[in-house]
């Protein structure tokens, strides 16, 4: 993948899907200035690269309720692979985390939790609490979100 050459087009083509990922070939071809089958085709290249891994939808949070955004630091007790695996996969089963990292510093993990009101992520927080990997737990309200775009920046030629 890290050979795959990006013209003007191909990035055109990705920042448009990555705006609006039900544009037809159609409409993406007229977009970028190519008939629709070569479209298709570049479109196919960058999906079977890797580089497109998927499309889904956006769904507004607000409209189903989910209100409260909290970002979670985690300190781990133990290290040892058994333990991180475990808490790895019991994090990935958590509908209410929708993005984790290892991070490096003070904590070794930042979740993004996201619940109905503040209610729902207490609930959330004591049973995330009194999972034996978990030692140390910081968490700050987001407030409002300035920027939640998605869009990846795509490099120059």
């Amino acid at each position: 993948m890290r050979n795959l050459k990006l013209d003007r087009i191909d990035r055109m083509l990705l920042e448009a899907l990555q705006q609006d990922a039900r544009l037809t070939t159609a409409e993406l071809a007229e977009l970028v200035n190519l008939s629709p089958s070569p479209c298709a085709r570049r479109i196919r290249r960058l999906e079977q690269a890797g580089l497109i891994k998927r499309y889904r939808a956006e769904l507004d949070k607000s409209l189903l309720g989910l209100v409260v955004t909290t970002f979670v630091q985690v300190r781990l007790g133990h290290h040892q692979q058994e333990w991180v695996e475990q808490f790895e996969g019991t994090v990935r089963s958590m509908p209410e985390v929708i993005q984790c990292h290892s991070v490096s510093g003070h904590f070794d993990y930042l979740l993004q939790v996201i619940s109905t009101d503040i209610d729902g992520f207490e609930q959330w927080l004591r049973k995330f609490r009194q999972l034996k990997e978990v030692s140390v737990v910081d968490s700050s309200l987001a407030i409002r979100a300035i920027k939640e775009s998605g869009a990846l920046p795509l490099p120059a030629e």
